[in-house]
Parts: structure tokens; C-alpha cells; sequence
């Protein structure tokens, strides 16, 4: 009966009830009742095991936050170690890339200088030909100059000898002439 009455007691005596100057251990005293309802709350908290299941939240949520810090750990050093390869590929493209810009340049020049040479020669074969077509056709005139002249002097000389030689006369000159022209045009 004793505990229904401190049950009942400690139901029945809310704040509204322990207000006022009362001595501490009494139902009236709002600080006993104030400790008393913590302590049934720790009591509770303590029967239910609340505090080694919000440990063993606070120890899951902790083991996964270190594997979550791990993890990122890791994905960093990859990341940098594929910033390195990147950036050595990178080194390696553009020596590449200087190396083919130079073979092409000395490429580029070699043609030039093949080309060029190319083109001397045709001009220096082209001259010639022109020289030796010039000359041919000096050649030829002159040929055909001298041919005209003697062709002119025979037929003058024809002229002047049948006007003043005689028929034995004239036989005499003419394969003298022929025998003359024969040895000059061979």
C-alpha cells in the first residue's frame, strides 16, 4: 500500500502542485520531482539498453565513415597517380609532335632543294638545246647563204664566160669550174 501511495504520490504531484517553499525531500518540492522523473528517465534509458544501441550506431556510423575516408583516400591517389600519366603522356605527345613538326620541316627543305636542282638542270638542258638549235640554224644559213652565192657566181660566171669564150674555150672552163665546186662542197 506504501508503494501505491508513493506511485500515486509521485502521479499526482506535478509542478502545479510543487510549486511553492517547501522542504526538499517533500512531493512538493518541484526540484525532488524534477529528479526523480530524470532518473526514472535514465532508469528506462538504461532497462531498454539505449545507450550500447546508440554506441553501436555511433560505432557502425563511425567504421563507415572511416571507409568512406579510406575509399576517398584512395580514389585521390589514383586520381593523382592518373594526372601523372596523363600529364607524361601529355609531355610524350608533344614531343612527338615537335619531332614530326621538325621531320617535316627537313623534309619540306629537302624537296625544296631537290626541286630546285631539278629545275636548274632543265633550265641548263633547256639552254643547251636552244644553244644548239641556234647553231644548227647559224649552220644552216650559212649553208644555204654560201650555196645561193656560188650558185649566183656560177650562173654570173656562166653568163660572162658564154659571152666572151668561144665553144673550146667555154668546154675547158666548165670542167675546170665543176672540178672546183666538186672539191669545195665535200
Amino acid at each position: 500500500m506504501l508503494r501505491l501511495t508513493v506511485v500515486a504520490s509521485v502521479l499526482a504531484a506535478g509542478p502545479a502542485f510543487a510549486a511553492g517553499d517547501y522542504p526538499f525531500f517533500s512531493l512538493y518540492n518541484t526540484d525532488l520531482i524534477v529528479l526523480m522523473a530524470f532518473l526514472c528517465f535514465l532508469g528506462i534509458l538504461v532497462y531498454f539498453k539505449v545507450p550500447a544501441k546508440v554506441s553501436d550506431l555511433l560505432d557502425s556510423r563511425s567504421v563507415g565513415i572511416q571507409s568512406e575516408l579510406d575509399e576517398a583516400r584512395r580514389l585521390r591517389e589514383e586520381a593523382l597517380a592518373l594526372h601523372a600519366s596523363f600529364e607524361r603522356r601529355q609531355a610524350e605527345v608533344k614531343d612527338d609532335a615537335a619531332r614530326i613538326v621538325e621531320k617535316a620541316k627537313a623534309d619540306a627543305q629537302l624537296a625544296a632543294d631537290q626541286a630546285k636542282a631539278e629545275i636548274e638542270a632543265s633550265i641548263t638542258r633547256r639552254l643547251k638545246a636552244a644553244s644548239d638549235q641556234i647553231a644548227s640554224a647559224e649552220a644552216n644559213a650559212l649553208r644555204e647563204v654560201r650555196d645561193r652565192a656560188v650558185s649566183v657566181a656560177i650562173a654570173a660566171a656562166g653568163d660572162v664566160l658564154a659571152k666572151q669564150m668561144d665553144a673550146e674555150r667555154n668546154d675547158a672552163l666548165v670542167q675546170k669550174a665543176i672540178g672546183e665546186v666538186q672539191t669545195r662542197l665535200h
